[in-house]
């Protein structure tokens, strides 16, 4: 019997807890709840509806393709000489300017040798200088006389073997500056340089391989297809401005807005998927764009396009067509027709029927169908 009543006051207590805790949420609910949310027939008796402001905006017809990121330049350094790697002048992954030295490769040992063929080369001119003098000697001699004919011509012989001799100099001094020159390998262009392949101490060749890459980072390039007739719109779009307007989403979801400012197609059309390659530049000062990355991007060619548009949940119709209602400062609601225009997204033009500035609902439509005046709160269109 005990047990019994014991059972019995732990049902009732958990029922008035229950009780307590559906009152109190009846009577949060009722403290929060705005009184301009309770319609037509709450307390303040206007209806609570949201509208946004119209304005002119980019309604600029775009084309969704992928995108592939590339280097305007990349390049692979690799030794043109031979020798034992002295220095390596970078941080990996730093950005280096054209000119910039990162390798040198036993640089006295080919200055050395470049000092020697200069050597050889003026010692190569002074013997022709000295032959020359003979030979104008011997010419004068000949056309007095004095000299055979068989003198004349082995001087004649040893001038042009000795101007032979300084050719020869010539070009083997040149060859020697030219590996004096690869001796010390600079970036070719401005980017970035990533890791060193090989280290400081290493014998390297011609034969030995990469020693690093640099890539250009700024600007960069980026390669989408379309297709013949994709192209053929915006060749004939009528603009002069044939630049691409994109709009790119990067792998974080963020949104940049870009426009190249070079622009290339491929001749022909790929047989295999029947679209063109198209290669646009763009700017890359942050280096956000890496390259091959692919991005998901919206483009356009031409001048961008401004038009009034509208959310689509604002629009509704009626057996005379089309029409939005609009809040004024006085929160009255007005019926306007509208001529519709493309749709881009959630959003649609208008042609005609509204003005920059108009407030216009486009939710809880429902609520004003008897009702004359309203309460409204602004937001702002949502950004494409």
């Amino acid at each position: 019997m005990k047990m019994g009543r014991l059972k019995s006051k732990i049902i009732l207590k958990r029922a008035l807890l229950i009780c307590c805790c559906i009152a109190i949420g009846w009577f949060v609910k009722g403290r929060l709840t705005p009184p301009m949310m309770m319609g037509a027939g709450g307390a303040l008796g206007d209806p609570y509806v949201l509208v946004e402001t119209v304005a002119m905006e980019d309604v600029t017809p775009f084309q969704n393709v992928i995108g592939h990121v590339e280097a305007i330049n990349y390049v692979a350094l690799r030794p043109q000489v031979s020798g034992y790697l002295e220095e390596k002048t970078f941080e990996e992954g730093s950005h280096v300017k054209e000119g910039d030295i990162l390798f040198v490769i036993e640089k006295q040992r080919y200055q050395a040798t470049a000092d020697l063929r200069a050597a050889e080369l003026d010692s190569a001119r002074a013997s022709l200088t000295r032959i020359e003098k003979d030979y104008n000697r011997q010419v004068s001699l000949n056309k007095q006389k004095y000299a055979s004919e068989a003198r004349l011509d082995e001087a004649y012989a040893g001038l042009l073997q000795a101007q032979a001799a300084v050719k020869q100099a010539e070009a083997n001094y040149e060859l020697a500056k030219i590996d004096l020159e690869h001796a010390v390998i600079k970036a070719p262009f401005t980017g970035r340089i990533g890791k060193a392949k090989i280290t400081e101490g290493n014998y390297v060749g011609p034969s030995t391989g990469i020693l690093a890459y640099v890539v250009q980072m700024n600007p960069i390039r980026i390669n989408f297809a379309l297709t013949d007739k994709q192209i053929t719109d915006i060749i004939q779009s009528g603009s002069e401005n044939k630049h691409v307007n994109a709009r790119i989403k990067l792998p974080n979801g963020n949104i940049i807005r870009m426009t190249s400012f070079k622009e290339f197609m491929e001749n022909s059309i790929d047989t295999n998927t029947a679209t063109v390659a198209v290669y646009a530049e763009f700017e890359n000062a942050d280096e956000i764009l890496v390259p091959g990355s692919y991005v998901n991007m919206d483009i356009s060619s031409g001048l961008p396009q401004k038009a009034l548009s509208v959310n689509q949940s604002a629009i509704g119709q009626d057996e005379h067509g089309n029409y939005v209602l609009t809040v004024n400062k006085e929160g009255i609601v007005e019926q306007h027709r509208v001529e519709l225009g493309d749709v881009f997204g959630s959003r649609q033009v208008v042609k005609a029927g509204l003005k920059p500035g108009d407030q216009v609902i486009i939710q809880g439509l429902q609520k004003v169908a008897d009702v004359k005046k309203v309460r409204a709160e602004n937001i702002k269109p949502e950004e494409e």
